[in-house]
């Protein structure tokens, strides 16, 4: 088939998008159609759960982290290989930064991606009152993207109805429709995680969107709105992120966490310290002894360590390795799950509380409540992972630490709220915030330079 790529958005969220999206992207699994997926925004849970439940390559893109040329490089450089690429867009389609601003939105980034638009219309209860809910939304479509429609949760009887109507006075392909099914409801997931019952729910559920997608939806008009010849590839498409020096691949080894508990990773974070001539151990906090031995730095990554702290407490081999590699001054760098576990202890629901790695002479507590949540830019006060200079990212965690740290200054980026985080020394760079490391790539270029630094200081 002709490459193509889609967007898959709503006018708000709950309206089905997920749903169309896991069902396209396993009918094109099924065709053996070569495709990745893409996230819009920050969230780590729809790439897991593309990559791990449904097989297929997924990443983040986000034009609140990268400028629009930058986040045309990135979606470049993962779809080139493909011969379709998925986004699926995040909330309502015009909701960006602050619920107003074009920046983040799903509009922006198809619009910057020059990508064509499928909107999922939640249509129940509803006939030819679905044709001004569209029309509005093309009315504020000012680049003409918006192609399709998929009307959700509706019967045929409606569809056919509607669909010569939508396509006669709006120009937009009705696509076909997904009646309602009740038992093609995804499982709520803690923060994304199933149990072991869930995951044969959800393969069943995956089945059932898929059939129904197959029988009542237009494979053949997705793919002509796809592959048309004005969605155009970018010139710019085989730059990478920096440019590399040949001579520096495989400088040292960064041992990146990797399991069960430690499972948030920006694709693109991994790619930039690679870029930088790192190789990449992955290691599990959970289940390995000790960090890999020729570990020249260590990086944390997000994900649940408060699921598993009994299993995390136990494993004093693991911690102990840390602590020692710690007082060797390995450079290390810890987020949000990663952070926590670098405590003396965590407190789980109950108010019990399990001992943990013990770097930061601190505790953390479950509050109940979401603490800090959203977009943020981080300001180094000395320089030192950022050359004094800020990078972008994101907060959003139910745990808190009795030592946030102060050696950056944490900026909200509508209401310009200010605060202090992240605890930093020439060797250390930990806290809540989840960075995205195109957002400034000194971060891994420095994060590389400390763990060369650290491996020759080691080798004398």
């Amino acid at each position: 088939m002709n490459k193509g790529r889609v967007m898959i958005a709503a006018p708000k969220s709950g309206s089905g998008k997920t749903s169309v999206t896991i069902a396209l992207l396993e009918n094109l699994k099924k065709r053996n159609v070569k495709v990745c997926s893409f996230k819009c925004g920050p969230d780590y849970i729809d790439p897991l759960f593309h990559k791990s439940v449904l097989g297929i390559p997924s990443f983040n893109l986000d034009t609140f982290f990268t400028d629009e040329k930058t986040t045309r490089e990135i979606f470049e450089i993962h779809s080139s290989d493909y011969d379709f690429a998925v986004m699926e867009g995040v909330m309502g389609l015009f909701d960006g930064l602050g619920g107003i601003r074009e920046e983040g939105s799903s509009y922006h980034l198809a619009r910057v991606t020059n990508t064509p638009i499928i909107l999922v219309l939640d249509a129940k209860g509803a006939c030819k009152s679905i044709l001004p809910m569209i029309a509005g939304f093309k009315a504020y479509d000012k680049e003409d993207l918006i192609k399709g429609v998929i009307l959700n949760r509706t019967s045929e009887s409606v569809f056919n109805i509607v669909a010569p109507l939508i396509e006669k006075e709006l120009s937009v392909k009705a696509l076909g429709f997904i009646p309602e099914k009740k038992d093609a409801i995804i499982p709520s997931r803690h923060l994304g995680l199933f149990t072991p019952d869930d995951e044969e729910k959800v393969k069943n559920v995956i089945e059932i969107l898929s059939a129904e997608f197959e029988k009542n939806v237009s494979f053949e008009k997705i793919e002509e709105i796809a592959a048309r010849k004005e969605w155009k590839n970018f010139h710019d498409s085989t730059k990478p992120f920096l440019e590399i020096d040949s001579k520096k691949t495989g400088t040292c080894t960064i041992a990146v966490s990797k399991d069960e508990a430690f499972c948030f990773i920006y694709e693109d974070n991994i790619r930039l310290l690679r870029e930088n001539g790192a190789n990449i151990v992955y290691f599990s906090p959970l289940h390995d002894e000790a960090v890999p031995k020729d570990a020249d730095a260590i990086l944390l990554t997000g994900g649940y360590p408060e699921e598993y702290l009994e299993a995390l407490s136990k494993n004093k081999s693991m911690m102990d390795s840390i602590k020692e590699l710690h007082g060797k001054n390995i450079p290390i760098a810890a987020e949000c799950g990663g952070f926590m576990y670098l405590h003396k202890s965590i407190e789980d629901r109950d108010k019990e509380r399990y001992e943990t790695v013990g770097i930061i002479d601190a505790n953390c507590v479950f509050t109940g409540k979401s603490v800090r949540f959203g977009y943020i830019e981080i300001k180094e006060k000395k320089a030192s992972f950022l050359n004094g200079e800020a990078i972008k990212g994101h907060e959003f965690h139910y745990y808190d630490s009795e030592r946030n740290g102060d050696s950056c200054i944490v900026t909200k980026p509508v209401s310009g709220k200010r605060y202090e985080s992240i605890i930093e020394n020439d060797n250390m760079f930990v806290g809540f915030p989840h960075l995205y490391y195109p957002s400034n790539p000194s971060f891994a270029k420095n994060f590389v330079k400390k763990a060369v630094d650290f491996k020759n200081k080691r080798q004398r």
